[in-house]
């Protein structure tokens, strides 16, 4: 069988989704709005995230492939009232790339990445003159994961200069808002506690950025390790007959930290 060039291959995904879509067609997807099916657009992500962190390369491509289902599912749905269609977000996302990259398809030259950075940040700041919406820390969706979101807008106002020049300075800042937290706790004020929390938070986000570090890839990390030990601190009682829930916290805390030395 003759393999089927990428145009081909797009093309028969959007002729599938019509059928999917037409009266003839599935009465599952026939029911489903822009809105119904926004949670799998995340979810589909998140599995494209987690074939990535494998590196399976054999994973990938399905992965891939359910995420462009629903961009030509909702492509679809929007063709059908009369929005726009498949050629129109291609099309866009052709444009932009071309319209953003002057010193690949212009005469713009760039000595280096940051200066690519710069450029495109310029770039999207004219783009958005016609726009409501003229900041700086625009295109940042409220919806992103908190942490993820942080550290984004804290790249975007860097790249007009509001930003600590250092890590070191955004250390000072953690412990200062640590040292707000613990004031907040003592006055048993939770509006204040759950303020001066996100403080730090977003400070922790803003160093992970000086460090050159995902910040929602560390705590991912740090999660897993914490899955780790505790499943283990799990195992280690059960092999002795014992629940977990009726351990003391000193044997748990014990078994913690043979774990950090093990798992």
């Amino acid at each position: 069988m003759t393999p089927r060039s990428a145009p081909e291959a797009f093309a028969d995904l959007i002729r599938i989704m019509e059928r999917l879509r037409s009266p003839e067609g599935c009465p599952w997807d026939r029911e489903q709005t822009h809105h119904s099916i926004k949670p799998y657009l995340i979810e589909e992500a998140y599995e494209v995230i987690e074939a990535i962190e494998r590196d399976d390369d054999a994973e990938l491509p399905a992965e891939l492939g359910d995420l462009l289902l629903q961009i030509v599912f909702h492509a679809q749905m929007a063709q059908e009232r009369g929005a726009f269609a498949i050629e129109d977000v291609v099309r866009a996302i052709c444009d932009k790339m071309v319209r953003r990259h002057p010193h690949v398809f212009g005469d713009l030259e760039v000595k280096d990445a940051e200066e690519v950075l710069r450029n495109w940040s310029r770039i999207k700041a004219e783009e958005r003159q016609d726009q409501e919406d003229t900041s700086a820390l625009a295109g940042v969706p409220r919806a992103m994961p908190a942490l993820l979101r942080a550290q984004r807008l804290g790249e975007k106002a860097s790249r007009v200069g509001f930003d600590w020049e250092s890590a070191g300075p955004v250390l000072d800042k953690m412990q200062e808002e640590l040292d707000e937290l613990r004031a907040a706790v003592q006055l048993g004020d939770p509006d204040a506690v759950e303020a001066e929390l996100g403080d730090l938070l977003y400070a922790a986000a803003n160093f992970a950025r000086h460090a050159d570090v995902n910040a929602e890839d560390a705590l991912t990390k740090a999660s897993d390790r914490f899955g780790r030990r505790f499943r283990y601190i799990e195992e280690q009682l059960a092999a002795q007959g014992k629940d977990i829930r009726a351990t003391p916290l000193e044997q748990q805390e014990a078994l913690w930290q043979e774990a950090k030395t093990r798992v």
